[in-house]
């Protein structure tokens, strides 16, 4: 009796390619059951938390009364965040900075300046400020974790209440040493 007949089976009963699939099966089941690697979310890391601050920019959101809606903001002491389109929660406000409206003008002798901007209609229902929001976060190698989600300087964060709805683009983050 040979070892491999001109079927291309092992003694006449198993064919090599039914042996290299069941080899194949047993090869993806033993990765995904007993060596499944590192698997889980940096969500899930059990680090302490620690208090973070984060500056986000808002250009351009468009409301009746811009000092008025900032002053009911600053009375507002908490804001729903949402994280690529995951909830967090809630997190603090800590501080409201108006930004002015410059716009670049031209001068004759080839210099420009950058002058408060002209169009009073155009600027009186739009808010440009920069918001300080402060919550406790992990910090894992050096990233902040908020909500399962790293935060960085870029991160677009949407802030969420009953009367607002707007997205503001995260330019810092602060780890505090409290």
């Amino acid at each position: 009796m040979t070892i491999l007949d001109s079927k291309g089976r092992l003694f006449g009963k198993l064919s090599l390619l039914d042996l290299g699939a069941a080899l194949i099966m047993l090869a993806v089941i033993f990765g995904i059951f007993v060596y499944p690697g590192a698997s889980g979310s940096v969500a899930q890391i059990n680090s302490a938390t620690k208090p973070v601050e984060m500056d986000l920019v808002i250009r351009g959101l468009s409301v009746r009364d811009p000092e008025v809606f900032m002053r009911q903001l600053s009375t507002v002491k908490k804001t729903g965040v949402i994280i690529r389109n995951e909830p967090h929660g809630e997190v603090g406000i800590k501080k409201i900075e108006p930004l002015k409206r410059l716009v670049v003008v031209p001068q004759p002798d080839g210099s420009v300046k950058a002058l408060p901007d002209p169009r009073p209609l155009e600027e009186s229902y739009s808010a440009d400020f920069i918001l300080t929001l402060a919550d406790d976060a992990q910090v894992v190698d050096g990233e902040v974790v908020l909500g399962g989600q790293k935060v960085k300087i870029g991160t677009v964060l949407e802030l969420d209440s009953p009367i607002y709805n707007f997205r503001g683009s995260v330019i810092e983050v602060r780890v505090l040493n409290n």
